[in-house]
């Protein structure tokens, strides 16, 4: 009620534009995908063959933009656990069917000032703390206010109130896997333009206000600072580099009192086509507790710690992930206008008692025809002290008008 209530009345506050010219722009955009994820502790594989397309239209009028967007989720092939239905006597692939309103919102844009208000699609610095989740075919929306503001040049303040997190699970989301989960939840971004790059401090405070959801156990209150930057070694030579900290500690309902800290150090080297990257990233423990360790159910998980996703919630005894990878693109190539090539490997680590987890490979391959992409990409998990060997493969193909 509050979504459409909020929505509503900024419908009415943007009726003085109305002198202006209107301009729509319609939005479609397609995605068919089969997936396949074998894990040591099923004796079935999943696969699952769907098909998601969302369509809506923007209308534009001077500074006003409103927005309105469906989208929907057909199994074709079903041979999987959603989370929701059926047996689970799969491995889950958390691609429930669904149809469902995934934006619809009102904004004024200027260039000082940007107010967005309704259901939303919200993505903060790299999405490791707040994400959109699009790798999942339902994807993560927020129904929130959110004010940008650009006082001076190179500095940027980004406030959002998100009274509702609409999640991966679709309309027929219930218990652990809700549809919504409300909450009083504050999203304050601060950043600035240095001669090393963009410095932001950070505060997020997420009110996962639901008892079925871990019993509050995932409300907490996250500070912190980032430095993102790049810098031209030679022509064709670029360095790029993410430094991140950040203290976490629970929040509001949170029943569990614990302190864990975030540490992020990455560089990527961009060299004539090719790009090799390596980083080192913490999500630290506390005492050892189930859901003490610094936890992101915020983010965009699948970007981050492997394909795999046996890390999305973190162990109570934290993870360390070491990583290195490297890729090659081509711009052209023949009718091809964009094609990619990318290998990572992971070795994961506890952050206490000096655990091995097991080590991972993604592969990762795209090709760019026009408004059609299409990848394929694998994930290869090994286990040692954490979680069952997985494998996982991805057919995808994306199209967007």
């Amino acid at each position: 009620m509050r979504f459409w209530t909020t929505t509503a009345t900024a419908l009415v506050v943007a009726g003085p534009a109305c002198a202006q010219d209107v301009a729509i722009k319609p939005l479609i955009e397609a995605r068919t995908r089969y997936e396949h994820l074998d894990q040591a502790e099923f004796a079935n594989a999943a696969d699952a063959v769907t098909i998601r397309v969302r369509a809506g239209a923007e209308v534009s009028r001077g500074h006003w933009i409103a927005l309105g967007e469906a989208q929907g989720n057909l199994a074709v092939v079903g041979d999987y656990y959603d989370g929701l239905h059926g047996v689970a006597n799969r491995p889950t692939i958390g691609d429930p069917e669904n149809v469902a309103i995934y934006r619809a919102q009102l904004q004024y844009r200027s260039a000082p000032l940007t107010v967005t208000a309704g259901r939303q699609r919200i993505t903060l610095d790299d999405e490791r703390f707040v994400g959109g989740a699009q790798i999942r075919n339902n994807a993560q929306t927020f129904d929130a206010v959110r004010t940008e503001i650009v006082p001076v040049q190179g500095v940027k303040l980004d406030l959002t109130y998100a009274w509702d997190v609409r999640t991966i699970w679709g309309t027929e989301g219930r218990g652990a896997r809700q549809r919504g989960v409300g909450g009083h939840n504050v999203f304050a971004n601060l950043g600035a333009a240095t001669p090393l790059g963009t410095l932001t401090g950070f505060a997020y405070l997420v009110d996962q206000d639901e008892a079925e959801v871990q019993g509050f156990r995932l409300s907490n209150q996250t500070y912190g600072v980032r430095l993102a930057g790049s810098r031209a070694l030679a022509p064709q030579i670029k360095l790029r580099y993410q430094l991140s900290w950040a203290r976490q500690s629970d929040y509001h309902h949170n029943p569990t009192h614990y302190q864990a800290d975030y540490w992020l150090a990455d560089a990527a080297l961009d060299v004539r086509g090719w790009t090799l990257n390596t980083g080192y990233e913490v999500l630290g423990a506390d005492g050892g507790q189930a859901l003490t360790s610094f936890q992101t159910p915020l983010g965009s998980v699948f970007k981050f710690q492997g394909w795999a996703d046996k890390l999305t919630t973190t162990p109570p005894n934290g993870v360390r992930d070491f990583y290195a990878g490297g890729g090659y693109g081509w711009k052209k190539l023949g009718r091809i206008d964009a094609l990619a090539l990318q290998a990572v490997w992971h070795r994961y680590q506890s952050d206490r008692l000096n655990q091995h987890y097991g080590d991972e490979w993604n592969l990762l391959a795209t090709a760019k025809l026009r408004k059609t992409q299409l990848s394929v990409r694998y994930a290869r998990y090994e286990a040692d002290r954490f979680a069952t060997d997985t494998s996982r493969f991805w057919l995808q193909m994306d199209w967007a008008y």
